[in-house]
């Protein structure tokens, strides 16, 4: 498990390899995640946008942007979470995630929070330090 937690938002990322979705003779590695996301402030927030940095073993670097997640821009009241999942197919047996999501207020102010970076390991590579 991985979390960060910025301006009073916590993030947790849980990410888990796919080994039926998975072929590694044709190079495909897939791993599902889930994301929740916990509003522990005292002010209402909304997720506008998200964006992805995947990294995989060779050091190939793919960004993903995009409104909301799973096709939700959610809203979060004080106390509230949101959680989701998702996955991410590699060529490489391992690999890197990190991010971040645009936040709203009420008050209309936009920030960015941080996902926190979290490894993509596969029962199928030696551990290496991603």
């Amino acid at each position: 498990m991985y979390i960060a937690i910025t301006r009073d938002i916590q993030v947790t990322a849980l990410p888990d390899f796919l080994p039926e979705r998975s072929d590694p003779a044709q190079d495909r590695f897939v791993w599902s995640y889930t994301i929740e996301i916990a509003n522990l402030g005292r002010e209402k927030v909304q997720l506008l946008s998200r964006r992805w940095i995947i990294i995989d073993a060779y050091g190939r670097r793919e960004e993903v942007n995009g409104p909301g997640v799973v096709g939700e821009q959610p809203i979060l009241e004080p106390g509230e979470s949101f959680r989701y999942a998702s996955g991410c197919p590699l060529s490489t047996p391992s690999g890197l995630m990190q991010g971040t999501y645009t936040m709203i207020t009420e008050d209309g102010e936009t920030f960015d929070i941080e996902v926190p970076a979290f490894s993509l390991d596969s029962p199928l590579s030696k551990p290496t330090l991603n």
